[in-house]
């Protein structure tokens, strides 16, 4: 007898997580369904050297429709994020020591890549040449 109780509580087990794992893979199957848009782009010194370390922030056009998201530029001045609603948003660049800037990227379709390039105005102050990218 016992060992029909152990066999029913393992097969009674065996279910329960099937049915887990199966809930699991139709949430994972749903989020890739769904397509995305990526706006994604590079900071530059004005001398034309990558960025790197770099906040930059995506935010819509109409802010009550989307919450601000935030990255940092890696060492190439690369940044990306993936959007679910086409609109126009703004992505700004800031960094201490050079002046923040601003551009727009609309998103018309699912799927979409849009690319943009920020050009960060001169040092504000305190840094080298070096640290500006003026001689390497």
């Amino acid at each position: 007898m016992t060992r029909k109780r152990k066999t029913t509580t393992t097969s009674i087990s065996r279910v329960g997580l099937l049915a887990v794992v199966f809930g699991l893979s139709l949430i994972a199957a749903d989020r890739k369904n769904q397509e995305y848009s990526v706006v994604a782009g590079s900071v530059f010194r004005e001398s034309g050297f990558a960025l790197a370390g770099a906040s930059v922030t995506l935010m819509a056009k109409d802010a009550a429709k989307f919450k601000p998201l935030h990255a940092t530029s890696d060492a190439r001045g690369e940044f990306a994020f993936r959007v679910s609603a086409a609109g126009v948003y703004l992505v700004r660049a800031s960094m201490k020591g050079f002046q923040s800037v601003e551009k727009e990227a609309a998103v018309t379709a699912p799927g979409e890549r849009n690319e943009v390039t920020l050009l960060m105005p001169g040092v504000i102050s305190g840094e080298s040449k070096t640290d500006a990218g003026e001689s390497e």
